[in-house]
């Protein structure tokens, strides 16, 4: 006889933990979730605490509007939430924490303790539910607020609790998320704890830079350009941080979407783009960027955690993100300094208030008079960074590249057959020749590829070049940008082509070669790119017949380049991203051989 199954209605409890399993992935899905609904509460100040990971112990305590007596078991009912009502409401909804299963989620796989109150209420409520079961709901003092303790997550799923890692590793995923929201809200004060030790603490006092400061220190704050725009898709604000920060990941580009934090490969790849010839291959720059559409351009709801977006139209708000970024770092005059001398860092300190008991806003006193004083601290220490940072400013704003100027350098001559020094206005000047010249061939030949001027000059006889199949694919894809920059080409059969023309400003280098490099340099480009990129990439690498290192170039050459420079929109970095010219102050001279203390 055949054992049939039967077909079962699952209980209460396994549908529970199945659905938690969609929203709580680790400790840092029920940070993210307790810290938007804070956020969302109106709070002024938000405190997250957390012990082995999170996997042991969570807290996060709020000063906001707190839930009502009647609401709190609701609250941790399935779908419930005080954010939407209908369907349509998902389209356009503007809060942070309104997936209604989150509570319901978090309290099945853990052991959750709630401690709230309205600032109407005379007294608060403690409710405690553990795997989704009410443990007990009594009524005692507390202050305006709320707090969510969390404790034992995955306590009675082991199978799950197996897949987390290390609580270090936990921990840094934790680290993020606060980081991320603390960004996107610098109005409101957070504090983060690990294991009874502050990570970091924002004063909330409305001030993205400040934040910024706190989270990544002084040098990249003060490395920093604001970007506040409009364009025909979006509003754009925030800061991104001049060519000279850079990393080789792109753990430092940061981006909100109608103030929610998402990751966007489409927004990644403008913001590159817009760095292109900024910096050198393989290095990512440090952006945070909140974008603003209206909800008929943008899809919040593509993933379950909202940190994945769809663009109605990606291109168009693609091209207008890498137009906008270029735009920003070509008007100013990217200079680096050179300090020689290694600044005594600054000990920013908190005095005792690592060693005071944590502030929260539950059970334990809200302590406003230190909290107070705390952020009056922050607030001392970023105003004398910043005065710092004006007295001394890393880019120079009276320009170095200008007509007027010019008049008044001093070129004291050339070391090393490389560089060129020059005297201008309490400061030396050191021009790499090579990366200038690469520059001034590359500006002039995308300008000549614009007016359609540019020239080929003919060889003879052809140089027969091997291609594989896929060199063989790219050139013929881009065969008319091949022969806008002045190649000449004909197939010569199986996977040869004849080579009988070449760029107007090629002279002195192996044609062959550089013709195979700048196939090999469109491996990464795709054609639906933007137009320019593709002709871009070419003029980069046929500028190989720029001068080099240890080339003689006489006092009149060596002026008529900086003349050339200074004609250039962009003259502060060579087409690959490297600086063409660095600055030496006098004062850091003056410093270095003890003149001045």
């Amino acid at each position: 006889m055949v054992n049939k199954k039967r077909i079962e209605v699952l209980s209460k409890e396994t549908i529970d933990k199945i659905a938690a399993g969609e929203v709580v992935e680790r400790p840092a899905s029920v940070v993210k979730e307790l810290m938007e609904n804070a956020i969302d509460a109106n709070s002024t100040a938000i405190t997250v605490e957390i012990k082995d990971g999170g996997i042991s112990y969570i807290r996060i305590s709020d000063n906001g509007d707190g839930i009502l007596r009647e609401d709190v078991r609701n609250a941790f009912l399935r779908h419930s939430t005080s954010k939407i009502r209908r369907v349509e409401d998902l389209l356009s909804v503007s809060s942070l924490g309104f997936r209604g299963e989150a509570l319901s989620s978090i309290s099945a796989v853990s052991k959750v303790e709630l401690l709230t109150k309205t600032k109407e209420d005379i007294t608060g409520v403690s409710f405690r539910i553990e795997g989704g079961e009410e443990k007990e709901f009594t009524e005692m003092a507390t202050p305006d607020g709320t707090t969510f303790i969390v404790r034992q997550l995955f306590y009675n799923t082991p199978a799950r609790k197996k897949f987390l890692k290390s609580p270090m590793t936990e921990g840094n995923y934790i680290s993020e998320v606060v980081e991320k929201l603390a960004i996107s809200h610098p109005g409101i004060s957070f504090r983060f704890l690990v294991n009874n030790q502050e990570k970091f603490a924002t004063s909330g006092n409305g001030n993205l830079l400040d934040v910024i400061y706190q989270l990544y220190g002084r040098d990249i704050t003060k490395e920093l350009v604001e970007v506040n725009h409009e364009t025909a898709h979006f509003k754009i604000n925030g800061y991104i941080g001049s060519p000279l920060v850079h990393r080789g990941n792109r753990n430092y580009e940061t981006f909100f979407v109608n103030g929610r934090y998402v990751k966007s490969q489409l927004l990644m790849r403008s913001l590159e783009a817009g760095y292109e010839g900024f910096l050198m291959q393989h290095q990512y720059p440090f952006a945070v960027l909140n974008l603003d559409f209206s909800m008929k351009d943008v899809d919040v709801n593509v993933h379950p955690t909202k940190q994945e977006v769809r663009f109605f139209e990606g291109e168009q708000i693609s091209e207008e993100l890498n137009h906008l970024i270029t735009d920003v770092l070509r008007h100013r005059e990217d200079i680096s300094e050179i300090p020689l001398f290694e600044e005594q860092k600054k000990e920013e300190t908190t005095d005792s208030a690592s060693e005071n008991k944590p502030v929260s806003f539950g059970a334990e006193p809200f302590e406003k008079k230190r909290l107070q004083d705390f952020k009056e601290k922050i607030d001392q220490t970023i105003q004398e960074e910043i005065s710092v940072k004006q007295e001394k400013p890393k880019f120079v704003q009276q320009t170095f590249l200008t007509e007027e100027s010019i008049k008044h350098h001093r070129i004291i001559g050339e070391v090393f057959d490389t560089f060129w020094l020059v005297e201008f206005d309490e400061a030396l000047y050191i021009i790499d020749q090579h990366a200038a010249h690469e520059k001034v061939l590359f500006e002039k030949t995308m300008a000549r590829l614009k007016d359609m001027t540019m020239t080929s000059q003919q060889i003879s006889p052809p140089i027969i070049v091997s291609l594989s199949d896929a060199d063989m694919t790219l050139l013929f894809e881009n065969e008319e940008e091949f022969k806008r920059v002045g190649y000449e080409f004909e197939t010569f059969g199986g996977n040869e082509v004849a080579l009988t023309g070449i760029p107007g400003n090629i002279f002195g280098i192996d044609e062959k070669d550089l013709f195979l490099q700048t196939i090999a340099s469109l491996s990464d480009v795709k054609k639906s790119s933007h137009p320019d990129l593709i002709l871009e990439k070419i003029a980069s690498m046929s500028c190989k017949a720029a001068v080099k290192g240890h080339d003689h170039l006489s006092m009149e050459e060596a002026k008529t380049l900086i003349n050339d420079l200074l004609s250039l929109e962009n003259p502060y970095h060579c087409p690959h991203g490297r600086p063409t010219i660095v600055r030496m102050t006098h004062y850091e001279l003056d410093k270095k051989f003890k003149r001045i203390v």
